[in-house]
C-alpha cells in the first residue's frame, strides 16, 4: 500500500506563492498517475493538476498558467508550485496516486492552503 504525505501548506497573501510536496512511501513514477485535488468548505473535491505515469501534465482551467505540477523521481515526491494565489484557491489540498492499470487508488491526509490578506 502506497502512503502519501503532503506538506507545504499555510497562510499566504493574495498574489503570493506556495509549493506543496507529496512524498510517496515507494516508487510511484512510471506506475501511478499522480494528482493534486482540492476541497474548499462546502464544495466538492475538484481535480487541480495531473502528472501521468508517462510524465504528461494537465491542469484545471482555473489554475492553468499559475500552478505547475512536477516530480522528483529520486525522492518519490510530487510537487505543486502555486503562483499568483487568489482567495478562491483556499482549500485543503490532497495528493492522489492511481495505478495506471489496476484499481489501486491512494490518498494523502491533505494540507490546508489559505489565501488571505
Amino acid at each position: 500500500q502506497v502512503q502519501l504525505v503532503e506538506s507545504g501548506g499555510g497562510l499566504v497573501q493574495p498574489g503570493g506563492s506556495l509549493r506543496l510536496s507529496c512524498a510517496a512511501s515507494e516508487r510511484v513514477f512510471g506506475i501511478y498517475n499522480m494528482r493534486w485535488y482540492r476541497q474548499a468548505p462546502g464544495k466538492q473535491r475538484e481535480l487541480v493538476a495531473t502528472i501521468s505515469s508517462g510524465g504528461i501534465t494537465t491542469y484545471a482551467d482555473s489554475v492553468k498558467g499559475r500552478f505547475t505540477i512536477s516530480r522528483d523521481n529520486a525522492k518519490n515526491t510530487v510537487y505543486l508550485l502555486m503562483n499568483s494565489l487568489k482567495p478562491e484557491d483556499t482549500a485543503v489540498y490532497y495528493c492522489n496516486a492511481k495505478h495506471y492499470l489496476f484499481n489501486y487508488n491512494y490518498w494523502g491526509q491533505g494540507t490546508q492552503v489559505t489565501v488571505s490578506s
